[in-house]
């Protein structure tokens, strides 16, 4: 498995020369794709162009987020869907292999019951466009109880339920994603973890929870580094249980925007590698410095790369 940074979950943006940069200088070895951005540089300027970057950089693909949405009217979704097998097989080429989406726990339009055959029906043709290319899906819960306020129905919020509507879903590259904060915060233990079939992990996501904030207290700043003084959960027990699974997937920091402040976008990464590099110490993983890295070709920004 390796470090892996996720520009979604920390809040950054910018170009893929960029996000290549800010990975390989604080220390993680691969890096999400922006794959809708990258299937359509593909299309248009060709594969060796849209890889040119990440060939250079020769730096690991973790996963994709699903680039539809699949919560929508059937017309809309469907000329979506015709778009993902493209996308897929443009990841698939670069090696990444990996596609994540989280389940939305609470909403106003369809009871509980109606709204798990919906994502089962919805998440098996997502499945089956990505299946050519060899994706497998991961699908992720959110467990805080402040998501769920005011809604008019309940759905997906722990991890039994979330597995129920995998094993549910007729497809043989759907899995999950592990995000360990969601996992404690729903009330299961990390043990669950080393339970699952190897191939049901897909991408793994990792943050800390403050051991003196009850469950119902927790709320969008909750989320601490994965290496926060006072947390709840043991992640270095977490990363040696996978490693001992032989799991070779991304491994993402996931906290909240609020243990960042107002840092620039360097800065933000910088600590998100640095807590999750501490956390990779302490497990006792194999591992280099960030100044014992392989050094890559410099990466070039290319003028119509935001194009």
């Amino acid at each position: 498995m390796f470090k892996n940074l996720s520009p979604s979950a920390l809040g950054v943006t910018g170009h893929q020369s960029e996000i290549i940069e800010l990975a390989l200088t604080y220390g993680f070895r691969g890096m999400d794709l922006d794959v809708a951005d990258f299937a359509t540089r593909a299309r248009h300027r060709g594969m060796p162009y849209a890889r040119r970057l990440i060939d250079s950089a020769r730096i690991q693909l973790g996963s994709f987020p699903l680039p539809i949405d699949w919560d929508i009217d059937d017309e809309e979704f469907h000329k979506q869907l015709e778009r993902l097998p493209e996308c897929a097989q443009a990841a698939a080429e670069v090696g990444c292999t990996r596609s994540t989406a989280t389940v939305v726990p609470a909403g106003d339009s369809r009871p509980y019951h109606e709204n798990f055959e919906f994502h089962r029906h919805r998440f098996a043709e997502v499945c089956k466009a990505l299946e050519p290319a060899g994706v497998r899906f991961g699908i992720g819960f959110r467990a805080a109880e402040y998501l769920r306020k005011e809604m008019a129905f309940q759905f997906i919020h722990d991890f039994d339920a979330l597995t129920l509507l995998m094993n549910m879903i007729e497809a043989p590259n759907v899995g999950l994603l592990i995000d360990v904060w969601d996992i404690v915060a729903s009330g299961q233990s990390i043990d669950v973890i080393g339970k699952l079939p190897l191939e049901q992990i897909v991408a793994v996501q990792v943050s800390q929870l403050p051991a003196d904030v009850p469950p119902a207290e927790l709320d969008k700043d909750s989320r601490l580094l994965p290496d926060a003084e006072n947390g709840r959960i043991d992640l270095a027990a977490v990363l040696r249980t996978l490693s001992e699974m032989g799991y070779d997937g991304p491994v993402s920091p996931n906290p909240s925007r609020g243990a960042f402040g107002s840092r620039r976008r360097d800065a933000i990464v910088r600590q998100a590698g640095e807590s999750l590099d501490r956390v990779w110490r302490a497990a006792g993983l194999p591992g280099e410095s960030r100044a014992a890295a392989p050094t890559a070709p410099p990466v070039p920004a290319s003028p119509s790369e935001g194009s």
